[in-house]
């Protein structure tokens, strides 16, 4: 049995309090009067001692199977499956569900990220946006790796919270030992000349070449409607989501909004965004991260697009995508 000293009760309290409290890392500081950087180092340090142990057995025969008709049918070069949750699939999707999916879908990823960082020398990997993708770095642990680079595919949210490209990159820094980079911009700015303007910016441009020189992107996608991540950060409107729909707009990732056949759509939202190309990401190897049975459609879409690599899904979405 592990036994913590006394002197580490303010780490065992930070770990409960965002891991079985579900509380954000600004909320954590706040509650302890420590800040949230301190919060995310305490995480790491955490994992790293065993204070926090997190594991998810997915290799069943039935996850394989329905990995290896995802890689088939739509051409991957690796899909992961975690168990299925033993719903029924008729039910109308919740949000409980969907979190539990997305941590497991979390672990299974961050398994994936630990054996892109097992080579020799420096190594850089992307990371978009996604409630997910926050999921992933919560999960990896046991990985020190100094020469790992981590860099924001898309600028950072208005507000603090655990799917902003600036937490997650910081996290997985602080898990690995390694550097988080980061556009120093918002994700969505009011006009395509505030895009022009930033940019211009050296620090911007210098981010944005650390990301060309990335190995593989982590990315999320999300639905088009209400809830979602962009939706409920405060950064796209009700009616701007009406408008990018009524176009034909089923899915947006890394700055980008598809249509049901993997095609960008024509909305100004494409303009705005501050994130790297679809140039760039057709270009690199894109692992996706999707949980949850309401991903069913953006997932579709995303793998339209022939940008996505790999694949990490939970078992019920893998069912209805299958």
């Amino acid at each position: 049995m592990l036994e913590i000293p006394k002197d580490d009760d303010l780490l065992v309290r930070t770990a409960w309090l965002y891991y079985v409290g579900g509380q954000s890392q600004e909320e954590v500081g706040n509650a302890l009067g420590i800040s949230r950087f301190r919060v995310t180092r305490m995480l790491a340090e955490a994992r790293e001692r065993g204070i926090v142990r997190i594991a998810i057995e997915h290799g069943t025969t039935a996850t394989l199977r329905a990995a290896d008709k995802l890689t088939a049918g739509y051409g991957l070069r690796e899909c992961i499956v975690t168990p299925k949750l033993g719903i029924d699939l008729d039910a109308a999707p919740t949000d409980a569900e969907a979190e539990v999916a997305r941590r497991a879908v979390g672990i299974a990823a961050a398994g994936l990220l630990a054996r892109k960082l097992q080579v020799d020398g420096p190594v850089t990997i992307g990371i978009g946006l996604g409630r997910t993708i926050a999921r992933m770095a919560e999960a990896l642990s046991g990985v020190r790796k100094k020469d790992v680079r981590y860099v924001s595919l898309v600028g950072s949210l208005t507000r603090t919270a655990k799917a902003n490209p600036f937490d997650v990159c910081t996290q997985l820094a602080a898990s690995c030992g390694g550097e988080a980079y980061f556009l120093a911009a918002p994700y969505l700015v009011d006009s395509e000349a505030d895009v022009d303007v930033i940019m211009s910016q050296r620090i911007v441009r210098e981010t944005l070449e650390v990301a060309r020189s990335a190995a593989v992107y982590f990315v999320g996608c999300g639905e088009c409607r209400e809830g979602s991540t962009l939706h409920s950060s405060g950064l796209v409107t009700a009616e701007e989501f009406a408008s990018v729909t009524a176009a034909g707009a089923v899915v947006d990732s890394t700055g980008k909004f598809f249509d049901a056949k993997g095609r960008i759509v024509p909305t100004e939202l494409n303009n705005r965004t501050i994130a790297v190309s679809l140039d760039d990401l057709m270009s690199h190897e894109v692992v996706l991260l999707a949980a949850g049975r309401i991903k069913a459609e953006p997932v579709r879409a995303m793998l339209a697009t022939g940008i996505v690599d790999r694949l990490v899904v939970d078992g019920d979405l893998a069912e209805l995508l299958v």
